[in-house]
């Protein structure tokens, strides 16, 4: 009954987005007939109605393209997963300390764009301290409508050129920081039985609340089939602890399948826009030219301090248009 309530819901989305396509071109191919009368009506020698004609004819000239723009998005089914909730993990790569507080920089990004997100929530799953108020992992849900399919195509290896505050001589140096995004995973999307699973439990260390390093609540989750390992001390018990564990590592699972799926068709795709090549360097963060580049688009904005607020709209626009874009041309198939 859950699964046919389910499936209801995914068949009443796509009426609606094929209820919207009908009607735009419905509209578009009245307004392109009407476009093509006042054009005949132009050639004609009538001078009062001259300058009546001449401003509907750019009204209409006008109108076509912006409901073309509306209608592209429609015209590409949407992913299944991009309505999903998202699991979003930074971790500090290359770069030592100064990679470390450059994961907090992006845990910054990410959480204040998310509360400039209206409909959005937060759920911090990990932390792990890496030294100078920097992180070497920090893990997050983003629960809302079309989280998935918004922050997807932050995956990838994000790199930094500044000069670190630990840095006497001044010199500009370069560190990066990964970043992976996963579609939360449902039960029925991962099947994963006991005997698959190594579960060990130890004291937790670190800020967690009171009584935290008197029991041992951490918990670590080791995948057997895959090897695939997850830890989690940050809840206040090692029933929430497994609970929170038991989530990312569907999450990864599921993430594994479909990078398999997508490896199967990589030569078919002509760019990393629409989920990233994990390994691949997506977008550059030059502090002395206060510059963001976006690789992937070359899309540029000088306004890096705005960005690392949280301003991330025109970034995520540039990025969602690019990826439409291929998707129409074929080069997401």
């Amino acid at each position: 009954m859950l699964r046919d309530a389910k499936r209801l819901a995914e068949l009443g989305r796509e009426h609606q987005r094929l209820a919207g396509l009908v009607s735009r071109a419905n509209r578009l191919s009245k307004l392109e007939s009407e476009l093509a009368q006042v054009r005949e009506l132009v050639a004609l020698d009538d001078a009062e109605m001259k300058a009546e004609v001449e401003a509907e004819k750019g009204r209409l000239e006008a109108e076509i393209p912006r409901l073309e723009e509306e209608i592209k998005p429609l015209l590409v089914p949407p992913d299944p997963l991009d309505d999903r909730n998202a699991i979003v993990e930074i971790r500090a790569g290359t770069g030592g300390d100064e990679a470390a507080l450059f994961a907090a920089d992006l845990y910054r990004m990410y959480t204040r764009y998310i509360e400039r997100h209206g409909g959005w929530k937060l759920e911090t799953l990990s932390l792990s301290d890496g030294g100078l108020g920097g992180y070497k992992e920090a893990v997050f849900k983003v629960a809302g409508p079309g989280a998935f399919g918004e922050l997807r195509r932050e995956a990838g290896v994000h790199r930094v050129q500044r000069v670190p505050a630990t840095e006497a001589s001044g010199r500009i140096h370069t560190s990066a920081a990964t970043v992976a995004v996963l579609p939360e995973a449902e039960d029925v999307d991962v099947s994963i039985e006991d005997k698959e699973l190594r579960i060990d439990v130890y004291r937790a260390s670190g800020p967690g609340g009171q009584g935290v390093n008197t029991t041992d609540s951490a918990v670590r989750i080791t995948h057997l089939p895959t090897g695939l390992v997850v830890t989690q001390q940050d809840q206040r018990s090692q029933i929430q602890n497994k609970a929170k564990a038991m989530e990312v590592l569907r999450s990864r699972l599921l993430d594994q399948r479909i990078a398999e799926q997508e490896a199967e068709r990589s030569r078919l795709r002509r760019s990393a826009v629409s989920t990233g090549d994990r390994s691949a360097k997506i977008r550059t963060y030059n502090f002395p030219q206060s510059r963001i580049t976006d690789h992937r688009i070359n899309f540029t904005t000088h306004d890096l301090q705005g960005v690392l607020d949280g301003k991330m709209q025109a970034l995520v626009e540039a990025l969602r248009t690019a990826d439409l874009e291929e998707r129409l041309s074929g080069g997401g198939e």
